[in-house]
């Protein structure tokens, strides 16, 4: 494999290995958590589910609820730093 790849694609390499694991990570989710997603016979049979609670469970994750309290800002101590009045 060194005899053809050349050293410039392995950071291209390792992008599309991460995105590749994000697409795989995402999918799993969804289809072992989506309450949306029915994969057994009794689920499929029902027209509408009544799961509001495993609906607002999978959609109110732990990720979400620690960024809820966190300021919406990438770079907080930049945006301090050029937004102060001097």
């Amino acid at each position: 494999m060194a005899r053809w790849v050349k050293p410039e694609v392995y950071p291209l390499i390792a992008a599309m290995t991460f995105v590749t694991g994000m697409c795989v990570f995402q999918l799993t989710r969804n289809v072992a958590l989506n309450p949306d997603v029915r994969i057994n016979k009794l689920n499929r049979r029902t027209g509408v589910l009544d799961n509001g609670e495993e609906g607002e469970k999978y959609s109110q994750h732990g990720l979400r609820k620690f960024l809820r309290t966190r300021p919406p800002e990438i770079m907080p101590a930049i945006n301090h730093f050029f937004s102060e009045d001097k």
